[in-house]
C-alpha cells in the first residue's frame, strides 16, 4: 500500500491533516453550538449548517478558475491564512447579540472563501503528482492515503471540542455557551501547524504546481492534448457523476445533522460494558491528552510511511524507531486513559500491525509489526476484561467513529482491490462509485430498523421531559456510521482520483471544483431531512435509502460510457 508513491504525497497529506483536524473540530459542536448560544432552533441551526457547508463546497470551482491561471501553490496558501482568520473570530466569546451574530456568519464566510482556495487546489496537487508515467498505476491507491489522512485529522476532532469545552467550564467557570469557542480556538492552532508543515516540505511537490513550472520555463511540464470533442465527452462523464455525488452527500452528511440530533434524542444516555470503551470520554483535558494521542497516531501513521518510501538504510532505521516510539507513547498514554479516543487508536494500531504483517517481506518488519499487534491486542482484551461501571454518552462523540473506520478500513480496502488488480478483476472507477450508493443505502436500512416504532421527534421530546422516553443501544448508530464509512471509501476518494485522472489538463482546478460544487449542492440538500425531523424516522430514513438506490441505479445505467474515459 505505502511503496512506490511520490515524496509529495506525504507532505500533502500531513498539511491536510492539520486542516481537516481543525475544520471537524468545529464542525463537531457548531450545531449545538447555534442552539445553545444563539438558540436556534434544529430547523434553524440544520439549515445555517447546510448553507454553511454548501458554501464551504461551492466555493472551491471559483478556486479552481483562479489556480488554473495563477498556481495552485499560491491558492493553498491564501486559502489557509484566510481559514485561520474564520477560525479566530469563532473564538471569540462576544455573547448572543447583533454584533455576535454578526461576526458569526463572517467567521463563516472566511472559512467558506479559504477552504474554497485550499481543499479542491490541494487535491489537485495530489493528482499531478501521479501524472508521472511511474506513478499513474497508483492513482486511486494514493487518493485513498490521502483520505486517510484527512480523517486522521478529523478522528479526534469530536472529542477534543468536547474535553476543551468541560476543561474550561470545569476549571474556570465559563458557561456552557462561551465554551464552544474554546473548541474553535483549537482549530486557529491547527491551521498554524498545517501551514508550516506546508511551507517547509513544499519542495517535495512544487513540480507539481503546473501553473508555476510552466511560468518558470520547466520543459519537462507535458500536458495531454485533447480534441475538443474528447475535451466535451470527459467534461460530460465528469458531469454525470457529479450528478450521483450530489446525493451522496446529501446522505453522508446527515451525520451532523439527523443523526446527530436522532444521538442526542433517540440514543441512551449510559453505557456499560464493552462498548461502553468506544463511547466514554475523559473528565478533563489533561485526563484526556487526545491531542498527544492524535499526534501519536499521525507519526505511526508516517513513519510506516517512510520504512516502505525511503530506500536508505539509515532513514528507514530511524522511520522504525519513529514508528516504535509513538506507537508505545499511544500505548502508554491509551493505558492511562479511559477514553474512546483512546480505545480507538488501540484498534486502529492492532488493525495497521496486523495489516503490516501480512504485507511486509523483510524479517525485522514481520517482528516489529507482530510486537505491535500482540501490544495493542493485549492491552484492548486487559482492558475490556477491567470495564466497571457505566458511562455518559453525548450525542457528539458518535462523530469520531467515521473518521476511525477511515483510517482502520483503509489499508483493507486498498489491500482488496490491490488483490483483485492483480488478478485483473479489479473494478473501474465509476463501478466503486455504484457499489458505494449501494452500500450507503444498506447503511440507512440499518438505521431504519434501529428506529422501528420510536415517536416522532415532537412526543420523543415531551417523553424525555416526562421520563418516559424510549431509547436504544448506540450500536445501531456505531453500525451505520461503520456501513456508511465503507460507501465513503468506495465513492470519495475514488470519485476524487477519477476526477484528477479524466479532468482536462487545463481544467483541472476547475473540474475538481466541479466536484466540490457537487459536494456543495449535496450539503445544501441536507437540510430536507432536517426540515423533515418532525415527521415519523422511518419516513426520513426510507427518503435517504430510496435516494441512495436511485443513483445506484443510475451511475449503473451510464458505466459504459464512463468506463470508456477513465
Amino acid at each position: 500500500m505505502f511503496e512506490g508513491h511520490p515524496k509529495g504525497l506525504w507532505a500533502l497529506s500531513l498539511a491536510n491533516t492539520g486542516e481537516r483536524f481543525g475544520y471537524y473540530t468545529m464542525l463537531a459542536v457548531f450545531l449545538f453550538f447555534l442552539q445553545d448560544n444563539f438558540g436556534f432552533s434544529m430547523a434553524e441551526s440544520s439549515s445555517v449548517q447546510a448553507v454553511f457547508l454548501g458554501f464551504v463546497y461551492f466555493v472551491p470551482l471559483f478556486g479552481g478558475m483562479l489556480a488554473d491561471a495563477f498556481g495552485y501553490g499560491k491558492m493553498v496558501t491564501m486559502g489557509i491564512i484566510i481559514m485561520f482568520l474564520g477560525y479566530l473570530l469563532l473564538s471569540l466569546p462576544l455573547g448572543a447579540d447583533f454584533v455576535a451574530l454578526a461576526t458569526m456568519y463572517s467567521a463563516l464566510a472566511f472559512i467558506c472563501v479559504g477552504t474554497g482556495l485550499f481543499k479542491g487546489n490541494l487535491q489537485v496537487l495530489v493528482g499531478n503528482l501521479y501524472d508521472d508515467p511511474k506513478y499513474a498505476a497508483k492513482r486511486d491507491e494514493g487518493f485513498s492515503i490521502f483520505y486517510m489522512a484527512i480523517n486522521l485529522g478529523s478522528m479526534f476532532a469530536a472529542v477534543s471540542a468536547l474535553s476543551v469545552m468541560d476543561y474550561v467550564r470545569k476549571s474556570y467557570g465559563i458557561s456552557m455557551a462561551d465554551s464552544y469557542h474554546y473548541a474553535f480556538a483549537v482549530a486557529c492552532v491547527s491551521l498554524i501547524i498545517s501551514i508550516i508543515i506546508y511551507w517547509l516540505t513544499r519542495s517535495t511537490f512544487a513540480h507539481a504546481d503546473r501553473a508555476k513550472a510552466v511560468a518558470n520555463g520547466n520543459t519537462q511540464v507535458v500536458e495531454e492534448e485533447l480534441t475538443p470533442a474528447q475535451t466535451k465527452e470527459r467534461i460530460v462523464c465528469l458531469c454525470l457523476v457529479f450528478a450521483v455525488v450530489i446525493f451522496f452527500w446529501m446522505a453522508f452528511h446527515q451525520n451532523g445533522i439527523t443523526m446527530n440530533q436522532f444521538a442526542r434524542e433517540y440514543t441512551a444516555k449510559s453505557e456499560t460494558g464493552f462498548m461502553s470503551l468506544f463511547l466514554s470520554k475523559s473528565l478533563s483535558f489533561t485526563e484526556m491528552r487526545s491531542i498527544w494521542n492524535l499526534v501519536s497516531v499521525i507519526l505511526v501513521v508516517y513513519g510506516v510511511l517512510g520504512v516502505f518510501q525511503v530506500s536508505n538504510k539509515r532513514a528507514k532505521d530511524f522511520f522504525t524507531l519513529l514508528s516504535l516510539v509513538a506507537a508505545a507513547a499511544l500505548i502508554y498514554t491509551s493505558n492511562i486513559v479511559e477514553a474512546s479516543a483512546a480505545t480507538l487508536t488501540i484498534l486502529i494500531v492492532l488493525v495497521a500491525s496486523l495489516f503490516s504483517l501480512t504485507q511486509t517481506e523483510s524479517g525485522k518488519g514481520k517482528i516489529i509489526s507482530s510486537i505491535m499487534m500482540l501490544a495493542a491486542g493485549g492491552l484492548l482484551v486487559y482492558r475490556s476484561l477491567n470495564v466497571t461501571g457505566s458511562v455518559e454518552v453525548e450525542a457528539p462523540i458518535f462523530q469520531q467513529f467515521n473518521p476511525c473506520f477511515v483510517v482502520a478500513l483503509t489499508p483493507i480496502v486498498v489491500l482488496i482491490f490491490s488483490k483483485l488488480a492483480q488478478k485483473g478483476k479489479e473494478p473501474t472507477s465509476p463501478t466503486k462509485i455504484g457499489m458505494g450508493m449501494l452500500v450507503a443505502a444498506s447503511a440507512f436500512v440499518i438505521l431504519l430498523v434501529g428506529s422501528w416504532n420510536l415517536p416522532n421527534a415532537e412526543a420523543q421530546k415531551a417523553a424525555l421531559e416526562a421520563g418516559t422516553a424510549s431509547l436504544v443501544s448506540p450500536n445501531w448508530l456505531i453500525s451505520t456510521y461503520l456501513v456508511l464509512t465503507i460507501a465513503e471509501l468506495l465513492l470519495s476518494p475514488i470519485g476524487i482520483s477519477f476526477v484528477s485522472k479524466v479532468a482536462p489538463p487545463k481544467l483541472k482546478g476547475t473540474m475538481m471544483g466541479g466536484w466540490f460544487v457537487a459536494t456543495a449542492v449535496g450539503n445544501m440538500l441536507i437540510m430536507v431531512p432536517g426540515l423533515m425531523w418532525g415527521m415519523d424516522l422511518s419516513i426520513i430514513w426510507g427518503v435517504l435509502i430510496c435516494i441512495c438506490l436511485a443513483s445506484a441505479l443510475f451511475i449503473f445505467s451510464i458505466l459504459k460510457k464512463l468506463n470508456k474515459v477513465s
